[in-house]
């Protein structure tokens, strides 16, 4: 065999080798995509519920591209607040496991430390992980973790106090 046959052949080795890694890779990270806490659209949100401990619930409705409490006497709401709570539809999942693996009282959920309704899809926030700043969240049948800025909070609570 030629020199060049031999490069030729150890070159092509390597880009099989290589593109067999990257493939790999692929799966691996598909496979260990957490997503999102939810598979709605932010945007596509016009109906918002939010349940505190201790509170009425409170509920609200986009209407002409802003936000408006509904309960009582219709009557405008923070639009950037109602955003954030709209955003918490596609918040990253650092991690997802049964509900049947928890004691929900061990970690918040028993009774909730807030439910937030998005377009009709309860989400029950409950204690702060002790692993970082993150809380449990359930969503159907399975608890996620995700960052603490999604634990919603009271209306009384200013948005740029969280920031």
């Amino acid at each position: 065999m030629k020199h060049a046959h031999r490069q030729r052949l150890s070159l092509l080795i390597a880009v099989v080798a290589l593109l067999g890694l990257a493939g790999w890779q692929w799966q691996r990270d598909a496979h260990n995509d957490t997503g999102n806490l939810t598979a709605i659209d932010p945007a596509s949100i016009d109906h918002i519920a939010l349940s505190l401990p201790g509170a009425s619930p409170l509920h609200y409705e986009k209407r002409d591209g802003h936000w408006w409490r509904t309960d009582g006497t219709p009557s405008r709401a923070d639009d950037a607040r109602l955003s954030d709570l709209a955003d918490t539809a596609a918040a990253p999942v650092l991690s997802w496991r049964p509900a049947r693996n928890f004691d929900m009282a061990k970690i918040g959920l028993a009774p909730p430390r807030a439910v937030l309704t998005l377009e009709g899809q309860s989400l029950e926030f409950g204690e702060s992980s002790v692993t970082g700043p993150q809380h449990y969240v359930r969503a159907g049948n399975r608890i996620a973790l995700v960052s603490s800025r999604y634990m919603p909070r009271s209306p009384a609570t200013r948005t740029t106090e969280l920031h």
